[in-house]
Parts: C-alpha cells; structure tokens; sequence
C-alpha cells in the first residue's frame, strides 16, 4: 500500500515539476552551450566545481570558482593559492590537491584539454572513465559534472537531498551511509523507473527535487 505521505510528495513534485519545467528546460540547454560553445577552461571550470561540491553547498563551491577563474588560478595557480580561494569549501586543501591532479590530467600539448579525453566514450562510459581516473571524483560527482555540460539524460545525481526525497517516496527504505557502484547504479534504475512512472525525465527531476528541498534551480 503507497503511503499517505508518498502519495503527498508525488503530487508535490508534479505540481512543481509544471511551475519550473520551462525554466529547467532553459538550465539545460545552458549546459549543453558550455560543451557546444564554451571553451575548455569553462569545460574544466564546471569539472572542478563537482570536485568541491562532496560536503559543502553548491553556492560557495561556485562562488569559489568564480573567485578562481577572476584570479587566474584555475589553470595556474599552485596548491596554496587555490586553496586560499576556495571559500566556504570543506577539506579545501585535499580537494586543491584534486584541480592540481585534474588540472595535470587533462594537459595536453601544454593546454588544458577535457573534450578530447571524454568525448570518445558514450555518456555511462565517460561517467566510468572519469570516477576511475579523476580523484576526488565518484558516480555522483560524475554524473553531476556530465550534467552540467549536457550529458545527464540518464544519469543520476545521488546527493543528499535526491536521497531523502527518495526515501520519502519509498524507492528506498533508508538513505545508504555511502554508495558503492553496486548500491549507485541500483538506486538510480529505481529512479529512472519512478521518473517514467511520474512522467518527469529523470534530468528533469533531479532539478525538482533540488527545488523542492532548496527552493531554487541552480547547478
């Protein structure tokens, strides 16, 4: 039997999923400009911003960013200085020593280069390459990352909030204390099955759920 509250939190998603559709449709298409017409620094920029999301809000990790980007460091700066600039952002020296490492990864010929290195696998197999070769990077950084440069049609971003609200909707009994590849990609068929059952695309939803927790769409 569906659960009085879940039949509530369902009708709750519908009900904004019809207010913020345009607007996430709008969201998604400015990802999809990054890959298409950005350069490889933005491309990198939105890499490094999913490498400083695990525990610390969206806001300051992009505020970072911008912080990086307005002093040159992003693509220059040393551990310190990036460190330095990264405000608000938990483990902040760790996840500095992760741009270096990702920053050195992605050079090629001299210049930063993410496009030839992903583009050459489908949208799963970038997700696989990068959480096997990107540090600081796991299936959720992953998937948030394709997301924001166009490629979430079918991934997941199993953060916190997505995870609650999928408690609450009864696609999982509890919130898992950490996600092994095993327990990720079986949370996220589950999700992919609840999205088709809502009628909400499920790179659609991860925005609704966001809005639903934060009252707002961002990144």
């Amino acid at each position: 039997m569906i659960k009085k509250e879940e039949v509530n939190t369902i009708e709750e998603l519908t009900n904004i999923y019809l207010a913020k559709k345009s607007e996430i449709k709008e969201r998604l298409h400015e990802f999809k400009r990054i890959w298409n017409n950005g350069n490889e620094e933005d491309v990198f920029a939105e890499l490094v911003f999913c490498i400083l999301t695990p525990q610390s809000r969206a806001k300051s990790c992009w505020n970072s960013i911008q912080n990086l980007l307005d002093k040159n460091l992003l693509l220059k700066g040393n551990t310190n200085k990036i460190t330095r600039s990264l405000s608000g952002v938990r483990f902040k020296y760790k996840k500095a020593e992760y741009v270096i490492e990702a920053r050195k990864l992605f050079i090629i010929n001299g210049r930063i280069s993410v496009r030839p290195k992903i583009k050459q696998f489908n949208n799963k197999e970038k997700r696989e390459w990068l959480v096997q070769n990107v540090k600081g990077i796991g299936y959720k950084e992953a998937s948030h990352f394709l997301r924001n440069i166009g490629f979430g049609e079918n991934l997941a971003i199993l953060d916190r909030h997505i995870l609650k609200n999928l408690n609450l909707v009864g696609l999982i009994e509890k919130i898992p204390g950490s996600l092994s590849r095993k327990i990720y990609i079986k949370i996220e068929e589950r999700m992919k099955e609840f999205a088709n059952k809502i009628n909400i695309p499920i790179s659609h939803l991860d925005f609704v759920l966001w809005y639903k927790e934060t009252g707002e769409i961002f990144k």
